[in-house]
């Protein structure tokens, strides 16, 4: 005689575990995929995460000519922030910045002419772009900047005379020359103006001051910022912002905005707390009053 509620036996009477089919029998193990039924499936993800990466994160850059050296040396590798422009950041100063090509400054260049398997790994990502009209130069100036190059040097920015250690040795820091060399410019809001750090074998904003943009690149042409030197190995290195950039008195013209900035939020505080304060010193006055009736009275 069993009751209802006996887990050892079935209503045949039977214990579970003899009739099998109970709930303590696992059912066999899947079994696992083979290698190569997989790979297409890792070979796909891998490929979208490249592609992903290249569009919003990182892309990697080969310097085609001496225009940077010895900043970047021809086949260096470089490694190009793409995902901080993503954020509302913009070029500044010092900062070395790949671009497409404004407005034919490319002109006239050798075309790449990469095989069928560079041309995959280029558009992925895994190896530097190939055939985009790209070009890297250093941002010398930003909107509102007044740029001056006069004889020899040195660069004159709002006025402040930059020291140029990543001038090209033996390169005078302005080009003496009827072509562009010789300047005076204020750089428009929403456009930069770049130079080579091999100044005299760069055809950079001076020597396109002809075209629409007058020279300057406008912001939405930057692609990103060049990060780190990449390969070969032994010029693994990173591509931080010059000391001669931070000098005093250099953002005299972006002051007032700045100030303005940080003048607003304490400002904001300020009449955010003062009702508060008023607040507080007025019932203080009445408690105290409050007070010294009630004593009054007692005395009375």
């Amino acid at each position: 005689m069993t009751t209802g509620n006996d887990a050892t036996a079935g209503d045949d009477g039977m214990p579970r575990d003899e009739r099998g089919g109970g709930a303590g029998e696992s059912a066999p193990p899947p079994k696992p995929r083979s290698f190569w039924k997989e790979l297409p499936i890792l070979i796909v993800i891998a490929l979208v995460l490249a592609l992903l990466i290249k569009t919003f994160l990182v892309q990697a850059f080969s310097i085609p000519s001496a225009s940077m050296e010895n900043t970047l040396q021809v086949g260096d590798r470089v490694l190009v922030d793409k995902l901080t422009p993503w954020f509302g950041s913009k070029p500044e100063r010092g900062e070395v910045v790949v671009f497409h090509d404004p407005d034919n400054w490319l002109e006239g260049e050798p075309a790449p002419n990469p095989n069928a398997v560079q041309k995959v790994l280029s558009w992925i990502g895994l190896m530097p772009s190939a055939n985009e009209k790209d070009l890297i130069k250093r941002v010398i100036g930003v909107g509102g900047d007044t740029i001056e190059c006069k004889n020899s040097g040195p660069l004159l920015v709002n006025g402040k005379a930059l020291n140029e250690p990543y001038v090209y040795p033996g390169n005078t820091p302005c080009s003496m020359d009827d072509q562009g060399g010789q300047f005076k410019v204020k750089v428009p809001k929403g456009f930069i103006w770049v130079m080579g750090d091999h100044r005299q074998n760069s055809r950079d904003s001076r020597y396109n001051q002809n075209d629409k943009n007058h020279g300057f690149v406008p912001v939405n042409k930057v692609v990103g910022r060049a990060i780190v030197k990449a390969w070969p190995i032994n010029r693994w290195g990173t591509l931080p912002v010059p000391d001669t950039f931070d000098q005093p008195g250099l953002n005299n013209q972006q002051s007032s905005s700045a100030a303005s900035l940080t003048v607003a939020p304490e400002g904001i505080a300020v009449a955010a707390v003062a009702p508060v304060v008023i607040w507080r010193r007025r019932r203080a006055d009445r408690l105290r009053s409050d007070a010294l009736s009630k004593a009054t009275s007692g005395r009375r």
